[in-house]
């Protein structure tokens, strides 16, 4: 739960800050940090794709993932969600901009990619670095949402503890069942997913992450059948 925690603290220090300086948070400054970010996202994803000691494994799992991600219409469902929540921004602010900063920014700070990836490494016990930089996403953010709407903002903090915590307790539960192969794989295959991530933050490519995310299921799947596989393979005569 440590990164869940840092990133309220954050968003929280954010949604502060954004109250108490309004409009004064420069633009061309936001970028830059913004790009920094982006780069350092990029790091971190190649840092754990590297991890890997069977990249067709890897392949496999995206292939298969963004087919499954792609039939399921997982990005259009995170694309309706954001479209839903600019539409009850837009409802809301007509009637209270505390309300419309706390519905998007809690959509803002736990809808994505980013946020499941996180959950999943903070909940097996490793460091959660992803969270740690998502922080620093969702505290910027936060800056500029409180300097817009106000101090609504800061209740988001209370639905990133809530929901994002639940993820990573979700990801602690199934821990104990997990082998050190399928954990180093599922690293791996969120490594190639947070790449994504990063060339959408620094604007290169967007890449459609959310139908990618099944590629994780795939990978633990896949992991835990190659034992079994292997001992086909022999029977048959492959190997």
């Amino acid at each position: 739960m440590e990164g869940t925690i840092v990133n309220a603290i954050a968003v929280t220090a954010g949604g502060l800050a954004g109250v108490a300086l309004r409009h004064r948070f420069p633009e061309l400054s936001r970028e830059t940090v913004m790009a920094g970010i982006g780069l350092a996202t990029l790091l971190i994803g190649f840092q754990m794709a590297l991890q890997t000691a069977n990249v067709l494994g890897i392949i496999v799992s995206l292939v298969l993932g963004g087919l499954i991600g792609e039939a399921l219409h997982i990005e259009e469902g995170i694309e309706a969600l954001g479209r839903w929540s600019e539409r009850l921004y837009g409802a809301q602010a007509q009637e209270s901009t505390v309300a419309a900063a706390f519905v998007t920014s809690s959509l803002l700070f736990c809808v994505g990619p980013m946020t499941v990836l996180g959950a999943i490494q903070d909940g097996l016990g490793q460091t959660p670095v992803l969270l740690y930089t998502k922080s620093l996403l969702d505290g910027i953010s936060a800056v500029a949402i409180g300097a817009a709407l106000g101090a609504g903002v800061l209740l988001s903090a209370g639905t990133v503890l809530i929901y994002q915590g639940a993820l990573t307790l979700a990801a602690g539960a199934v821990h104990g069942v997990m082998t050190q192969e399928m954990t180093r794989e599922l690293t791996a295959t969120g490594g190639a997913l947070i790449i994504g991530l990063g060339l959408g933050i620094l604007r290169i490519r967007k890449v459609r992450v959310g139908s990618l995310l099944p590629a994780l299921v795939v990978s633990v799947l896949l992991t835990a059948a190659l034992p079994y596989l292997k001992v086909l393979a022999r029977a048959v005569g492959f190997q």
